[in-house]
């Protein structure tokens, strides 16, 4: 703390698992609680360098860049749990490559019902996260996926006849544990919005 150097934070997801935050900075410490706090702000961490403009209100910054980490984080546990409930790999094509996989969201984050729970989620490859993204295929709520009428009417490469067209009515692989199997209420209404495109 009083040398001021940058250290990385591992928060922890899962067992094993951890997100990095960096560069992080010890600003506080309770030696009575055996406790410290770090701000994840190098500039808040530091006094201004010598030309450096500083910011009108620190306040404001520090609001940001906590609401930013607390992202990061909450997108990294929500990608690690729903992961590991489709023992990673996409539901649609099977694929186990996990630097290939995502966590999808059935209804975004930012709506009401978006919650950052497995059953709000579907792992999905890079391809298939942004094909549903995108509203070119959806899941309703029989497991079934469902492709956009005039991307099935289209003719071009293999990688659109494998990687989407055949797609059209395939069952999609779900948890083996009902709770955390895809919220059936939630592909209904994203249903709705595809069906509406």
């Amino acid at each position: 703390m009083r040398e001021r150097v940058p250290l990385v934070y591992l928060h922890g997801h899962l067992e094993g698992r951890y997100h990095a935050i960096w560069p992080v900075y010890v600003v506080a410490d309770s030696p009575a609680t055996l406790t410290f706090t770090v701000a994840a702000d190098e500039l808040a961490a530091r006094d201004a360098l010598p030309g450096e403009v500083a910011y009108e209100d620190p306040a404001i910054r520090r609001a940001y860049v906590t609401a930013t980490v607390r992202r990061r984080l909450h997108q990294q546990a929500f990608r690690e749990r729903v992961l590991d409930a489709y023992r990673e790999r996409c539901a649609l094509c099977r694929l186990r490559h996990r630097e290939l996989l995502d966590a999808s969201h059935i209804v975004a984050d930012r709506e009401p019902e978006g919650e950052p729970v497995v059953s709000n989620g579907l792992a999905l490859c890079k391809l298939h996260h942004a094909a549903f993204d995108r509203w070119i295929l959806t899941v309703d709520s029989d497991y079934r996926v469902r492709v956009r009428r005039d991307v099935l009417e289209e003719e071009d490469g293999p990688m659109l006849k494998h990687g989407l067209q055949e797609l059209e009515g395939a069952r999609i692989e779900v948890p083996r544990r009902e709770p955390l199997r895809p919220s059936r209420e939630l592909l209904a209404v994203r249903m709705e919005v595809f069906l509406s495109r």
